[in-house]
């Protein structure tokens, strides 16, 4: 891409406040973008082959949308973790194996992507955000959720197609938790915690494709409670 169409797409940034562009073969972050730090509210670098996300991530203090879906990235920046005003988060089918230590200080953040990389774990630092209504984690490599989940403060989570076999019973304690999806995945019916039935928010169980026949779910004590929750918010939806 030559330098004019770059500064075509600096100066509508300038006045939109939105950076696009994808699909360029991109193997870097644009360092030009730090003439606009205080105008960016959304930049969207999706389908390229962007490696590394440069520490100057952390100057954009008034970006409200990251997207950089379908990148090379293996790891992000801690100063990534500095943008405050930061809602959205879309990082699908990149190479990331974990979350920066300070994630937790994304405070804004509400809807977090990471389909399609190699995560082994439900990131413990996702508990720390208050405002996190949709976190995605389907199609990685995990394979438990731990006890930590408890807190977890999402609406839905996504775990389809990882190689889950074990879930916390803590789970079921996630305050606002409505949706879970758990398709694809190895989980035998004994590891399913009953709780998330009898005892949770959770109002849509999607476990299709693990180790049990879904009629076996129903037989389960609690199912009918669950349907309960179930039904009700079908109503409040139709």
């Amino acid at each position: 891409m030559g330098n004019s169409a770059l500064k075509a797409h600096l100066e509508t940034a300038q006045k939109t406040g939105v950076f696009q562009l994808t699909g360029k073969g991109l193997t870097e972050f644009p360092e030009e973008l730090q003439k606009l730090t205080s105008n960016l509210r959304t930049i969207d670098l999706s389908n390229n082959k962007i490696e590394l996300l440069p520490p100057l991530i952390g100057k954009f203090s008034f970006l409200k949308s990251l997207v950089l879906n379908n990148n090379k990235l293996t790891a992000l920046p801690e100063e990534l973790c500095r943008l405050k005003k930061l809602e959205t988060l879309h990082l699908n089918g990149n190479h990331l194996r974990q979350l920066p230590a300070a994630f937790g200080q994304l405070s804004a953040l509400k809807t977090l992507n990471l389909s399609g990389n190699q995560l082994r774990t439900v990131p413990m630092q996702l508990c720390g955000l208050r405002h996190l209504d949709v976190v995605d984690l389907s199609k990685n490599q995990i394979q438990n959720v731990p006890d930590s989940v408890g807190e977890l403060q999402a609406i839905e989570l996504n775990l389809n197609q990882n190689q889950i076999s074990q879930i916390s019973v803590q789970i079921s304690h996630c305050p606002r938790l409505k949706v879970l999806r758990l398709e694809e995945n190895c989980l035998e019916l004994s590891m399913l915690p009953q709780s998330i039935l009898s005892d949770s928010q959770i109002s849509l169980l999607a476990v299709e494709g693990n180790l049990f026949e879904i009629k076996k779910l129903r037989e389960l004590e609690g199912y009918d409670k669950y349907m309960e929750r179930f039904t009700a918010t079908k109503k409040k939806f139709a």
